[in-house]
């Protein structure tokens, strides 16, 4: 275990905790956990969506008794906040997502294990399946070239308890990601993709000359919608997918009878400007009209950023980058701060909006910010 494990002095949200793992974190581990795709206008966009939506509250309302439960999948959660699948891990903290399990598990809050953990996902789901106030354990999946091992993978994420396969659809290769190839990212000795050992190699194709290698290679191997009704005959888990932003893909995966759906620009990381997640949630919502789960991640900062999304009609949020941070700055109590923060801000946000449930938000709750006088 890692003696990175105290709190920061004067480190009191999430916005503080990313301030101080840039400091924290060497020049390659910042790039990956903090960049994004290109230009990076979907990374910054993000957290200024949710930031320009502005609360309406109500004033006089009971709020005594109330509470963050929310419904998923089936099971009830204390609060609406779980952790996204965030790759590799241990360059954040020696821990790495066995610190994450841990903190998502002691503070309640359901957690999404990346299938490019530096960590067994059997190692992950045993430090918390027992805990019986621990949040959902869903499994995140890349689909691979091999259909063998895809099917092995699965079958090993059943048997460790996971209950869920989130399935990212919206990376069929990597974003052009400028930060990671001006720091010359790469994976420091010790740490890879430990649940991908023994997938066997792409087999090989002869491109012509002027064949694009992405195109004509490995593009070939991308899901398509007939690998959604493939993958849901492959397991017992409702499958959700991750990386939905138009309304159409959401009405064709109502008609998949997929399990949920998250919406998601991958924070950035892989096409950038595209829609925000704040703005494209109410579109994607409506697009399903109740059939399915619909969650969404993609810079949320605040607990006030929590309750707009719920008020947009999401049944859960995620968090990536600020409980990697977190997760930096102090192993498994930073995580758990990162949460506690959230959920605070969270109670605070609905107390002093007249919210006094998450089933029950007051009308009108969201609006466009005032304009200044002129």
């Amino acid at each position: 275990m890692s003696t990175r494990n105290t709190l920061p002095e004067g480190v009191i949200s999430l916005p503080a905790h990313e301030a101080h793992a840039r400091h924290v974190l060497d020049a390659n581990a910042w790039a990956y956990f903090a960049g994004g795709a290109a230009d990076e206008h979907t990374l910054r966009a993000n957290p200024a969506a949710w930031e320009a939506l502005a609360l309406h509250p109500r004033i006089l309302r009971p709020v005594a008794g109330g509470h963050t439960r929310v419904s998923l999948l089936g099971r009830s959660l204390a609060h609406p906040i779980l952790l996204a699948p965030v790759a590799y891990q241990r360059m954040a903290h020696p821990d790495g997502e066995l610190g994450s399990a841990v903190a998502a598990s002691a503070q309640e809050a359901g957690l999404v294990l990346s299938t490019q953990a530096s960590t067994p996902l059997e190692a992950v789901a045993d430090a918390i399946r027992s805990d019986p106030d621990r949040g959902p354990l869903w499994f995140q999946l890349y689909l691979q070239h091999d259909r063998g091992f895809n099917i092995e993978l699965i079958r090993r994420a059943e048997a460790a308890g996971y209950e869920a396969l989130v399935l990212t659809v919206d990376a069929p290769c990597s974003g052009a990601r400028d930060r990671e190839r001006a720091a010359g990212f790469r994976l420091p000795p010790g740490i890879s993709a430990v649940n991908l050992a023994g997938l066997p190699p792409r087999p090989a194709r002869d491109l012509a000359p002027g064949r694009s290698g992405l195109f004509d290679d490995l593009l070939h191997d991308a899901p398509t919608w007939n690998d959604i009704a493939w993958l849901q005959a492959q397991t017992r888990l409702p499958v959700i997918l991750k990386g939905v932003l138009h309304p159409e893909d959401a009405r064709e995966a109502v008609r998949q009878q997929v399990g949920g759906l998250i919406v998601s620009n991958h924070g950035g990381r892989t096409l950038d400007t595209l829609p925000t997640t704040a703005n494209a949630l109410p579109a994607v919502v409506d697009a399903v009209d109740g059939s399915l789960p619909v969650l969404v991640d993609g810079g949320i900062r605040r607990g006030t950023d929590v309750l707009k999304a719920m008020a947009l009609g999401a049944s859960a949020v995620l968090i990536g980058r600020p409980y990697i941070f977190g997760l930096a700055n102090a192993g498994a109590l930073g995580v758990a701060h990162v949460i506690r923060l959230l959920r605070d801000e969270l109670e605070i946000a609905m107390a002093l909006c007249g919210a006094r449930t998450l089933q029950q938000l007051p009308n009108g709750l969201l609006g466009k910010p005032a304009q200044p006088a002129r």
